[in-house]
Formats: structure tokens, C-alpha cells, sequence
């Protein structure tokens, strides 16, 4: 059984608390990866909140171009927003996929044979899946296992995922057609594979994430609307199936209103089979302890 921990307060130093919590020491060259948020959103991870702990770790913004049309699809573009999104503030940010990309095998995946991940993710040691918990209006929520397969693949890794291995075409992609489950276990296999990689290359990574701003859209729409419910607060593990499992767990469990908003829309798009099929392939565990700091 997996270890989450867990922490209602969503400050700076409780997001340090929790990271000390884990007992890690991150080796090396530190890679944060957030969403910087498309130009419009308004529910990424802000600077004042994440800053500190980036600053304490020495850690660079890690971030991949997007497959669909917008402010972010080129690492010029993408640069200006997150520089508007104050993330260049705090620490340098890396668009891995600028500068190329290459492709980690997926092990026994059912839809993908390889992942295609930024260049520069080479360079890290040591990775933080910092991810924000809320909606998608494609994998019905986000959080770690989202951040680690469509967050990590460049663009044209993007676009293999999002047709479930079909085209790396970013201007086909959106035409294939393809089941919503299968999508789902794309991102799962995509996410196992970028831990495989770090597994077998003696890197590290550990899994933050931050429930706050909870819309049923993504941060990388850029109509994003507003929180539907409460605050729920941080949780981190080592496993980020279970610390998915644990922020799914918790939007079911709320007492808010509000999330009957979010289930429909994690229902809807067959969400919640990504842990159980990330589980089944090896990746981490949907059982979990959780550990409140």
C-alpha cells in the first residue's frame, strides 16, 4: 500500500512541509514540471505559492509545446506566457522540446509503442511532478498521471497520445478517431513510460499535488471557467497512481456542492479508468494510506 500525505493548508511553506515529508533528497539537476497554463487560463499553480520550494530546490520550470492551436505551441510563444504567468520570476523555464525531441520505449502497451518526450528532459536528474488538481475536458481531470504523459511528450508526442498512437501529426490529430477509453489508456501507458525512463536511467521523481482553483476546465483552455467547489488542499507520494487516486477520492467524498460538477465531468469522459489501468500495467497502486501532516 502506497503512502500519500496530506495537508489541508495551501501555502508556500506548507507546500515545503509536504515535500520534506517524503524524506527524498533530489539529486542532481531538479525539473519541475508544471503546466504554465495556456494565455487566458487562470487556475495554474501562481509563482507566490510554488516559488519558494522551486527556489529551495534550485529547480528549472520544465514544459513541452502544445498539439493544439494557441499561445504556446512554439517555444517562443510558449516562453512569453509563462513569462506573463510569472513563472521566468522565480526560475528559469525549459521548453524541452525547442531544442528537438526523442522517443522511451513504452513497455506491453496496448495502444503506444513509444513515448516522444522534449530533448532537455535528458538533462534532468531529478524530477517534481508538480501538477494542479482539477478538470479536462479530454481525460475528465488532471493531475500527475495527466502531467507525466501529455505534460512531458513534446508536441509531436502530444499528438501520438492524443490518437492513441495513430499519427505524431499535431494537425491530424484531432481528426483520427479512436475510443475514449483507449485515449485514457494512452496517457496511462505514456506515463508509465516516462517513469521507466527515469527508473532505468537511475533518476528520480516524486509526485505533488496542489487542489485549489478546482474548474471543471483545464489550464490549457484558455476559457477556463471558474472553481466549482472548495479548496481540498496538497497531497504528494512517491506513487502517482495512488496520489491520483487519492485527489479523485477526495472530489468524490466532498461535502461541497460543487462537485457533482466535477464527477459528471471526470464521469463523463471515463476519468477514473486511468488509475485502475495505470495499476494494472505496473505504474503504482490505487490503494493508499494517507498521512495527514
Amino acid at each position: 500500500m502506497s503512502k500519500v500525505y496530506y495537508t489541508k493548508e495551501i501555502t508556500p511553506e506548507s507546500l515545503i512541509k509536504i515535500y520534506e515529508a517524503l524524506g527524498v533528497q533530489l539529486k542532481g539537476k531538479v525539473g519541475v514540471k508544471v503546466s504554465t497554463g495556456e494565455a487566458g487560463s487562470k487556475g495554474y499553480l501562481k509563482a507566490d505559492l510554488i516559488g519558494p520550494l522551486v527556489n529551495k530546490l534550485n529547480g528549472t520550470i520544465i514544459e513541452c509545446n502544445t498539439a493544439y492551436p494557441g499561445k504556446r505551441n512554439t517555444a517562443e510563444e510558449h516562453l512569453k506566457v509563462a513569462e506573463e504567468h510569472g513563472f521566468t520570476s522565480f526560475a528559469d523555464v525549459d521548453i524541452m522540446d525547442g531544442n528537438g525531441e526523442f522517443k522511451i520505449p513504452v513497455k506491453n502497451g496496448k495502444h503506444l509503442k513509444y513515448d516522444i518526450v522534449g530533448e532537455n528532459f535528458k538533462k534532468y536528474d531529478s524530477i517534481i511532478n508538480l501538477a494542479h488538481g482539477k478538470g479536462h475536458a479530454m481525460g475528465g481531470f488532471g493531475a500527475n498521471l495527466k502531467n507525466q504523459s501529455i505534460g512531458i511528450a513534446s508536441r509531436n508526442g502530444k499528438a501520438y497520445i492524443h490518437s492513441c498512437g495513430q499519427t505524431e501529426d499535431p494537425d491530424k490529430c484531432w481528426t483520427v478517431k479512436y475510443e475514449q477509453k483507449d485515449f485514457i489508456e494512452s496517457m496511462a501507458e505514456a506515463a508509465k513510460a516516462v517513469s521507466d525512463y527515469l527508473n532505468d536511467e537511475g533518476k528520480q521523481i516524486i509526485y505533488i499535488t496542489i487542489m485549489n482553483a478546482i474548474s471543471v476546465d483545464c489550464d490549457c483552455d484558455a476559457h477556463q471557467g471558474d472553481p466549482v467547489m472548495e479548496d481540498l488542499g496538497i497531497i504528494a507520494s512517491l506513487d502517482p497512481v495512488a496520489n491520483d487516486q487519492a485527489f479523485i477520492d477526495m472530489l468524490w467524498n466532498s461535502t461541497d456542492p460543487g462537485h457533482t460538477k466535477m464527477m459528471e465531468r471526470v464521469d463523463r469522459q471515463e476519468g477514473r479508468h486511468i488509475t485502475e489501468y495505470a495499476e494494472e500495467i505496473g505504474l503504482g497502486s490505487t490503494k493508499y494510506e494517507l498521512i495527514e501532516i
